[in-house]
């Protein structure tokens, strides 16, 4: 049996209207639900965390019953419903109406298996609880992205999301994009669950679709090791080869060039004229905090890319990261290192890829 796994895709929506009042209603419509959303996740968590915790609250009177469990089913049990339906409840109680139900739903399907898996920590005492922010996502079953269908010219698709009319914007960069919606129109893969974001004034659907495991010839007796640093972000020695991806002047004099940038502008902010709000004076620092962005994850797929190029080329169907546990350790000690080194966002993508494909990775 072939192996699924999920793709993640962020992908440009525009509201597939001419009317501008009606755009603006949309707009205004996400904005207060992405508002919701983020309230409802911190809702869930501390509730979550109470629940918990029910246990360790000594403090509390005798008849507090400790079991978690729905009372019609267990004479011990502390809730009057299922543990599960108590988030819903929770969140109908609070905002029903003023958001379609099924985001909720999604929203605490993707958030439970999140928190049973961080409870051991919360115990301990070892995490403490999550804090969403307000820009935390829309979250949308894939049942809800309805009527697809491709735009007239073939470029792009449309379909309705909660009722409101979508259409993608691919742009010149849509690499395999298209072809995912193509085929899951198609029926040939999985549209799974996904979730809306605002950024800019702009809005993303970050799309989930389930494909196949692709079949490539690598044998996990052939051993890949890759050492990620600062210095040089990827060095790989595969048997009697050694290459380096990337180099410090590539990625971290480039990324340290913006920051300079956008400190300088920082400094001159002040001296710009006023009378068009504070987003107006500081138009050139929000500029360059979304180029480092744009930078760092560009360079990080490229880099994760080429790795991963590297194994299949010669067969590796294992890959090791050596030292890198210990490389975190020190980096989170260290300031100047856990704000330029991005190893967290180079070995995700890493092991995102290498899963794609097969390949097993192994952190030292």
């Amino acid at each position: 049996m072939e192996k699924k796994i999920n793709l993640t895709r962020k992908i440009q929506l525009v509201v597939d209207s001419k009317d501008g009042d009606f755009i603006g209603e949309v707009y205004t419509k996400l904005r207060s639900w992405q508002n919701i959303t983020f309230r409802a996740a911190n809702f869930i968590v501390s509730h979550y965390y109470v629940q918990s915790q029910l246990k360790d609250f000594f403090y509390l009177t005798e008849d507090i019953r400790y079991k978690l469990g729905d009372q019609n089913k267990d004479e011990n049990g502390a809730f009057i419903t299922s543990r599960m339906n108590t988030f819903n409840r929770l969140l109908s109680q609070k905002y029903k109406g003023q958001i379609p139900i099924q985001s909720f739903a999604s929203l605490i399907n993707n958030l439970f298996p999140i928190l049973n898996k961080q409870s051991a920590e919360y115990w301990s005492g070892e995490r403490s609880v999550s804090n969403f922010k307000r820009d935390a996502p829309i979250y949308v079953p894939s049942r809800d992205i309805r009527h697809i269908k491709a735009t007239e010219d073939g470029r792009n698709f449309r379909f309705d999301i909660f009722s409101i009319p979508f259409r993608t914007y691919f742009g010149r960069d849509f690499h395999d994009k298209r072809q995912l919606f193509e085929d899951a129109c198609k029926g040939k893969i999985k549209l799974c669950a996904s979730t809306i974001k605002i950024e800019s004034k702009k809005i993303f659907l970050l799309t989930s679709f389930q494909v196949e495991q692709q079949k490539t010839a690598v044998d996990k007796n052939i051993i890949a090791e890759a050492s990620l640093s600062l210095e040089y972000p990827v060095v790989v020695t595969i048997g009697k080869y050694k290459y380096q991806i990337g180099n410090k002047e590539e990625f971290l004099y480039r990324r340290l060039a913006i920051q300079a940038a956008r400190l300088r502008n920082l400094k001159s902010a002040k001296y710009n004229h006023g009378g068009k709000g504070r987003e107006k004076k500081l138009k050139n620092v929000i500029r360059l905090d979304g180029k480092e962005k744009s930078y760092v994850d560009y360079k990080l797929h490229l880099y994760s890319r080429r790795l991963i190029d590297l194994c299949i080329k010669h067969g590796a169907g294992t890959l090791l990261l050596t030292e890198q546990q210990e490389k975190e350790e020190v980096a989170k000690e260290d300031v100047f290192l856990l704000r330029n080194w991005s190893y967290y966002g180079l070995k995700q993508k890493i092991e995102y890829k290498a899963e794609r494909l097969g390949i097993m990775i192994i952190n030292e």
